[in-house]
């Protein structure tokens, strides 16, 4: 029996997209999909509601809920990675916290910035131990990453790993519907080409019927930003580097050196950026989930249509040699974009058939794009050096490289806020403990 293993299946909603949507998919028909969480309550929530899903749908798959990680891992084809160390309580009160202190504000802290930083230095070596099982147990098995930070997690798996590694996210399939929702225009018809880093990747071609989009998109961008709107980052930074960027802007705020400035607390305010979105985010949903968890959960007339989160049609086209084409993240390995590092990881196009996933040579990004990356990608290579070498030094080097953080703060500062959070996250962080000696 082929097998379909979750990791962290105690996201209920979220494996209910994933696992739902390969129930939806003929070419499953007859596997396993093994569960495996750390929190066994949720596990079982997990559990319960696929089965009534399988059910409703009509499924011949078998759902199992292991407490074993090696052995939900076991003779696996198909790894589906969502899990998040450190969970809300006690990490990511920690991650929005204790910078606070500094003047240092966020609005999600899960790709980079001083949240991004600490949430991959304590999920690498997770995913390091994920990777070790793999590499025993099912080692012919595709490792389909859904967990932030997307570019370290998935870099330090490619490059430590023998691990079939792709990172997916559905920034980029959703990039182009709702900007021209946004904007009342149609979409239907359309072609677009994207490429870049992930939550950073950019709409470098929009056309319809042969004609150039970009004029018109930017036309009524600039009317729309004369109000208050949710886009309005991105926006900005259409109108001053020329294109769309995928990621939403409360994530773009945090990601550039513009827009969150202790000394300008009006540019809060101008373009409406949702400081402390992600914590507000994740007291709601502990808030909401009870009140869900019996419609989800135990209810046995449960639905679900397909969605678009790319699992279900990589799986497809492996299993039946029907290609399919995504944007997924991988290493830049010979260049896929030309002007960014070959250590970086990068959202490109790939086509994925029964050989796998084969990325798409991209070339050169306009210039100032490939810059905007690179002031991103410099944070991401140093927070895998640190945790690969264990250097607390290499900590310090990573945020003072954050764009952010760096324009907010001084060397000192930033050595202190790291120092900060090493000893708050305590345990979840063992071998950065000890300070370093300085001469």
């Amino acid at each position: 029996m082929s097998k379909i293993t979750f990791l962290g299946a105690g996201s209920t909603i979220f494996a209910k997209n994933v696992l739902g949507d390969c129930m939806l998919t003929p070419s499953v028909d007859g596997f396993e999909f093994a569960l495996f969480d750390i929190d066994h309550q949720r596990l079982e929530d997990s559990e319960n509601m696929l089965n009534n899903l399988k059910t409703s749908l009509g499924s011949n798959v078998t759902i199992r809920a292991y407490t074993n990680r090696k052995e939900a891992l076991r003779g696996a084809k198909y790894v589906v990675n969502a899990i998040q160390v450190g969970g809300y309580e006690p990490s990511t009160v920690i991650d929005f916290e204790i910078p606070k202190k500094y003047g240092l504000r966020q609005t999600i802290g899960d790709t980079i910035g001083i949240g991004g930083i600490f949430r991959a230095l304590r999920t690498i070596p997770v995913m390091l131990d994920f990777a070790k099982d793999i590499e025993e147990v099912c080692p012919d098995a595709w490792f389909l990453n859904y967990t932030n930070p997307m570019a370290a997690l998935t870099g330090a798996m490619l490059r430590y790993t023998n691990v079939k590694t792709v990172g997916l996210c559905h920034s980029v399939q959703a990039a182009v519907p709702k900007l021209f929702e946004a904007l009342d225009l149609d979409d239907e018809g359309v072609q677009w080409k994207i490429a870049g880093i992930n939550h950073l990747a950019w709409l470098l071609e929009v056309s319809k019927d042969g004609k150039d989009l970009y004029p018109e998109i930017k036309k009524r961008a600039a009317i729309k930003q004369q109000e208050k709107h949710e886009d309005m980052v991105r926006f900005e930074l259409m109108n001053r580097f020329g294109y769309y960027v995928t990621e939403s802007s409360e994530h773009n705020a945090e990601y550039h050196p513009y827009f969150i400035k202790k000394n300008y607390p009006e540019l809060i305010e101008k373009f409406n950026i949702p400081l402390d979105e992600y914590p507000r985010r994740c007291v709601n949903q502990i808030r909401d989930w009870e009140k869900m968890r019996e419609e989800i959960v135990n209810n046995q007339n449960l639905t679900h249509e397909r969605s678009h989160e790319y699992a279900s049609y990589i799986i497809e086209a492996m299993e039946t040699d029907q290609p399919f084409r995504l944007h997924g993240n991988v290493l830049n390995e010979g260049g896929l974009i030309s002007n960014l590092p070959a250590k970086a990881v990068v959202e490109v196009p790939s086509l994925v058939d029964r050989n796998g996933i084969t990325p798409c040579y991209v070339g050169e990004l306009p210039e100032q794009l490939a810059a905007l990356n690179r002031t991103n990608i410099n944070t991401q290579l140093m927070t895998i050096e640190a945790a690969m070498s264990g250097n607390r030094e290499h900590i310090y080097q990573a945020a003072m490289l954050d764009p952010h953080t760096a324009a907010e703060l001084s060397i000192d500062d930033i050595v202190s806020l790291c120092d900060d959070l090493i000893e708050a996250h305590g345990d979840m962080l063992p071998e950065f403990q000890k300070k370093p000696t300085y001469v």
